[in-house]
Order: structure tokens, then sequence, then C-alpha cells
């Protein structure tokens, strides 16, 4: 046997070094994050019989589901639910605080709202962009990973569903404009205005869908997981007098008839559509790096907050749903094959039933229909003869006007501790959190870890006030229903991943909405957001 010289081991060597060095990350062409808004976990099994093969039950057969996967802060909104899945973090530290909010200035804010851009058309919703995020997402680190090669859009019919979950370094964010039909960005981006999304939007997709109105997909007497139409407590559409089935809107026009589709399911519908358009318009996933495409389905929020879980059009929005995530599923496959993308779908918070339905069954329920600040500020003014104390009281929050007490001179300690008193005197009131001491509150787990990690010094309302179970903030209504508290109605929801180096298999083990990014992360093999803290989870990998 011949001895190999040194420079032919050398050489050799060298080689198979190149070769080592040419290996690629091991991640898939394509990541597709379907967030459903306000999807309680229990749909994913209260219609299971009426789901179709190719959809929920497809991810459930042959995907990963976490069962016992909860929202870890309050308030369980929009805004801070898609920062949360997307940053691993919380609100007291991505500043996601609720969809609005009072800084300790007085200064009302909108999650996503930013006056130093323009949007790509006029809104009623004025410019937006994600500068009042502060973490990074991940798919920012994606972006920084890559140096910028793999791209990242996002799609809903909310701002705040597109805009936050993209991340800053997004190559572009799209939601829907209530004036025109279309799909909108912002300057914020550095080509908001394709042109694959003029094509589309040339199209006129919403008033097709809209022009089809909103039959139930089965016959109506077959929904048996729902009360009969037209219940007391169902709210109604635009242009209707009832809450009736057929929902026909061949009399709206303009703006209403354009608004009218983000509660009904074609809204769902046309986000699907937009997110094909965007995935064929800028070739995602079709590159050597991996793309990112984070979907947000607004309508079946809108839809719950109009009709309530017990509805017809709650149930029929789902089974319709269901036949467009099994068309999603079909496209994806063809894209990119069966094992060349990843899936995640998960919701950003889930929904009451209706408290006029729960106490009809004799479950202690109600809604908070008067005017807190309003019955607040009187209560302090007889105390203190200040008017308007109180500023805001949205996201379960009381916010003081802290400038007008300081110039007043009056006693910030007592004002805040007599408000304890007389929150705490209402018989809907559970427990009333003082978050500057909270240590002197007794408040059970996990309320109040919850409570702690949505509090965010700067965004946040100085007491939290948490409602009997059951009860919610209704803000004068008595139809449909809402969402924000701490309670599993509102905190359990669905989270199952699918495709790309994912086993099928199940756990019930805790899981929290702050792990999703963080597992996103170590599939993809990149760095965590740099406000993180969740931990991946273990045990859903193939390999």
């Amino acid at each position: 046997m011949k001895k190999l010289s040194i420079g032919t081991l050398a050489l050799t060597a060298l080689l198979a070094a190149c070769k080592m060095g040419n290996e690629p990350v091991s991640r898939p062409k394509m990541v597709v994050g379907i967030v459903i808004d306000q999807m309680r976990w229990d749909y994913l099994y209260r219609y299971y019989e009426r789901y179709g093969h190719s959809g929920f039950r497809r991810l459930l057969h042959d995907g990963y589901s976490c069962n016992n996967t909860t929202i870890n802060y309050l308030p369980t909104y929009t805004a801070p639910g898609h920062a949360c899945i997307y940053t691993g973090s919380v609100p007291a530290i991505h500043g996601i605080a609720g969809n609005d909010w009072v800084d300790k200035n007085g200064q009302h804010m909108y999650c996503v709202s930013d006056t130093n851009v323009t949007t790509t058309e006029p809104s009623k919703d004025g410019p937006m962009s994600p500068a009042n995020l502060l973490t990074t997402t991940v798919t920012d680190e994606l972006r920084l990973a890559t140096n910028k090669l793999s791209r990242v859009y996002g799609v809903s019919l909310k701002d705040r569903g597109s805009i936050l979950p993209a991340g800053h370094m997004a190559n572009a964010a799209y939601w829907y404009n209530d004036l025109t039909g279309n799909f909108i960005s912002s300057s914020y981006y550095p080509n908001p205005n394709p042109n694959w999304l003029k094509s589309f939007n040339n199209r006129k997709v919403a008033d097709s869908l809209v022009g089809m109105g909103w039959y139930t997909l089965f016959a109506p007497e077959t929904y048996l997981q729902s009360d009969a139409d037209s219940a007391v407590w169902e709210g109604t559409l635009t242009g209707e007098k009832s809450s009736v089935f057929p929902h026909l809107f061949d009399t709206l026009t303009g703006p209403r008839r354009y608004g009218v589709i983000k509660s009904i399911p074609a809204g769902n519908t046309i986000s699907m559509m937009m997110a094909k358009a965007c995935i064929e318009g800028e070739q995602l996933g079709k590159g050597q790096h991996t793309d990112f495409l984070a979907l947000s389905l607004s309508a079946t929020d809108y839809v719950g907050h109009k009709f309530a879980p017990n509805s017809i059009e709650i149930e029929d929005t789902y089974l319709r749903l269901d036949r467009d995530i099994a068309d999603l599923l079909l496209y994806l496959d063809k894209q990119y094959g069966k094992d060349g993308y990843l899936v995640f779908l998960t919701a950003d918070h889930g929904a009451a039933h209706n408290a006029q339905y729960l106490t009809a069954q004799h479950i202690p329920a109600g809604s908070e229909q008067g005017n807190i600040k309003e019955a607040l500020n009187t209560w302090l003014k007889q105390l203190y003869n200040v008017d308007n104390l109180v500023t805001f009281t949205d996201n379960y929050q009381i916010c003081f006007d802290e400038p007008l007490i300081a110039k007043t001179g009056k006693d910030r300690e007592g004002i805040r501790a007599n408000t304890m008193n007389w929150l705490q005197a209402q018989p809907q009131v559970a427990y009333a959190i003082d978050m500057e001491n909270i240590w002197r509150n007794t408040v059970p787990e996990p309320i109040k870890t919850m409570a702690i990690n949505g509090y965010n010094n700067q965004r946040s309302g100085g007491i939290q006030v948490i409602l009997q179970p059951g009860w919610y903030n209704s803000n004068g209504h008595t139809t449909g229903t809402t969402h924000g508290t701490w309670n599993p109605y509102d905190a359990h929801i669905p989270l199952i991943w699918y495709g790309w180096n994912i086993k099928h298999g199940e756990t019930d083990a805790p899981v929290y909405m702050t792990d999703i990014a963080p597992t996103v992360a170590s599939l993809l093999h990149v760095q965590m957001p740099n406000g993180c803290v969740g931990k991946p989870i273990q045990g859903l990998k193939r390999h």
C-alpha cells in the first residue's frame, strides 16, 4: 500500500473543509405563521366533527399540538398578543401594553400609529409603523441572521395584525383599508406599493366577495353546536335590522360596503388571497434563503365581537375557515413540497361567552356596561374637588392624570388608595391591584404574575382591575362578546406546528405564548428576539 504524501493529505483535507464550508444551515424554504384572531382553544374540537380532513384536522393529525398553551400576561388583547407571539416577550418589556394606552405624560397612543410616515393611500386610521415596539421579533432575527437576504412580509385585515409580527426590518406589511377595499402599507417600508399589489387591488376582490352575501355553508338546522339563529345576545351587521341568515349587503355602497367584509368569513378569504398574491408577487421561498410570511386572520375576531361563541355565525365562520386553511396548505404543498415549509398556527387571545347567555344557563356572569371612568371621576371629585383625575380606564386598568395631580398638589397616594377602596367595593371586582406596590396585594397565581408581566411602567395604568369570572367590560353593549381577562376562555389558545422538521404528536405540558418565538428561532437556528423571556418547546422536532 502506497503512503500518501503530506501534500496529498493536505489537499484532501482542504477539499473536505471547502465542501463542509459550503453546506447550508438546515432551514425550510418558507415559514408561514398563522394567527387566528380570537380563536379559543376549544374551537379545534367544538366543530371537529364537521371539519374536513385537509384543514384543522390535517394540522392536528400530521402536526404537533401544544394543548395547554396559555397567555402569561394581561391584558389579553390583539396588539399585545401579536407582539408576544413574535417577540417571545411580554408588555412589560416589548412595550405594546394594549391596542391603545395613555403614557405617563397623558398622551393617548395607538399601538402602531406613527406620524412620521405616510400611508400608500388615504385611510381613516392614519399612518402606521412598528416604531412603538421596543424589542426585536423572530422575523427581525431571521433578517439579521441572513444579513437581510431572507425576506419577511406581514398580511392582515388589521394594521396591528400585520405590522407587529413582521417586525422592524420587514420588507413590507399590508393591511386592509375600509375606505377603498384595498390593501395598503406605509412609507416606513422600502417598497410599500409594488406592482403585484396594485394588480391585486385593481381586481376589486372585496366588492365581489361582499356581493355574494353570507349564507350558511350547510342547512341552518344542522348547526347543533350553536343556539337558534337571532338570539337576543347577537348583534347585527351594517345595514341589517336582525341577525338572521342570510346576511345580504346589496344596499351597501362605498366604505360601508368595504367595511362589512371584516365581519364576515369573506374577510378571512380575502386575507388568504392576499397572502398568496404576496407569495407569488415576491416569489417567496424560491431563493436560497428562508422567507417568512406572517398571516393574521382577523375576521374571526370581528364576527366573535358581533355574535359571540354560541352563534351560528361563529360556527359557520370556522367551518369556512377550515376550508380556507385546507386550500392554503394545498397551495403551499404545490409551491414548496409537503416537507419544504414550516407552519405554526395559534391565536392572539380567546373570548368569553356572552354574559346574558351564561346567566340564562344559571352560570354567574355579567358585563360592566357603565362608564367606570365617569363614575370614578365623580366620586374622586367629591373627595378632592378636582375634575378628571382619571384619564383612561381601558385595558382593565386605571390611569391617573399625573401632571394634574402634581399641579394641584393633591395627595397622590391618597387618591390611589381611595380608588382602590372604591373598586374593591364594586361587586363585579374580584381584585384591584396597585401595580406600584404589588407586594401589598394578596392576589393568587397566575393572576399576580400575569399582571406583573403586563405592566409597563411608562404605558400601563397604575391600578389593574380583575373582574369576577364570567365578567367583562362590554363598553355599554349587551350583545356579542369581548376578551382581555386572565381567565382560560381568554387566555387558553391553540398552538399547532406543522411541516418541515415537525413530528406528529401532542403535549399537555404547560406552554406559554412567550415560548412560540424562541421555538421558531430554535427551528431556524437564529438568535432569540432581544427581549425574549420564553423557552423553546421540547419534543416537537422530527430529528
